[in-house]
């Protein structure tokens, strides 16, 4: 299960920045998360595959700001707002840089808080 822990912590931090996100615009926060959440989902996935890979050559330690955690970061948001635009979803320029900055604290943030304590 520890092994697992950060996995499950970017996950629950996507979630609560696509709840922040529905209640910011009065949109029903349960009714429709999944709805928001999917895309960003499949892109932190898709990130943790790709940081796994990466460190093929040496030990993955996904609780690294680098590589791992910058990758991670960047695919869910790359891959979230790719999947957003081919099912129709919004993608303005002011929506990606407001995920692009909470994404960030909240998938590097706790990273970083982890380096700083070590």
């Amino acid at each position: 299960m520890r092994r697992f822990a950060p996995l499950l912590v970017d996950a629950l931090l996507v979630i609560v920045f696509c709840a922040i996100g529905r209640r910011s615009h009065d949109e029903a926060v349960l009714a429709g998360l999944l709805k928001t959440v999917w895309p960003f989902g499949i892109g932190l996935l898709l990130g943790w595959a790709v940081a796994y890979v990466l460190a093929r050559d040496s030990r993955f330690d996904a609780t690294s700001l680098w590589p791992s955690g910058l990758v991670i970061w960047v695919c869910t948001l790359v891959g979230g707002m790719a999947l957003r635009a081919v099912s129709g979803q919004g993608v303005a320029v002011s929506f990606v840089i407001v995920a692009a900055c909470v994404l960030a604290l909240f998938l590097l943030g706790w990273r970083a808080a982890i380096s700083a304590l070590r």
